[in-house]
């Protein structure tokens, strides 16, 4: 191939493969937003205060952040998650459209108390997520995370900007 034909793929290449409305700066991965590292988030076990795990989490407490949630992103990492943060505490849904990682779902209510927790949701579902009871918070963490660490229902969550 010589590098007249190679610039022309090139160049197609680059104009087809722009980012999807809304993505964000590029972490490298095309059409994938930057983790925003806003603060951290830890999980306690309430009946003994003990620390599960932290994590840095990028808080989204604006609607249109909201609205944005990890959409498009295709990696996070482990130790990663988003906090999302709003002015009532009541029944919320959620759902997975144009969401690619696997995730948990944790709900908390005004207190930081888990109460519910959805594992696993479907990537690119539009499929309803609901919390099950009021919520104020919450949580998106990689799919099996809740598992891995023993995440449950009661537990709760601390975040500091």
């Amino acid at each position: 191939m010589n590098s007249t034909v190679a610039l022309v793929m090139l160049s197609t290449l680059l104009a087809f493969g722009s980012l999807p409305q809304g993505a964000g700066q590029s972490n490298g991965i095309q059409g994938e937003a930057s983790f925003r590292n806003d603060g951290q988030l830890v999980f306690i076990k309430p009946s003994t205060s003990a620390t599960i795990k932290m994590i840095n989490i990028e808080i989204a407490d604006n609607d249109a952040e909201r609205t944005q949630g990890l959409m498009w992103r295709r990696y996070m990492p482990e130790d990663d998650g988003m906090l999302f943060i709003f002015s009532t505490q009541e029944p919320l849904t959620f759902w997975m459209k144009n969401t690619y990682i696997p995730l948990d779902i944790i709900f908390a209510d005004r207190n930081g108390k888990i109460v519910s927790i959805y594992q696993d949701a479907t990537p690119l579902s539009e499929a309803p997520i609901p919390s099950g009871a009021p919520a104020k918070y919450a949580v998106e963490v990689n799919g099996g995370f809740c598992a891995t660490y023993g995440i449950n229902s009661g537990d709760k969550i601390v975040y500091e900007r």
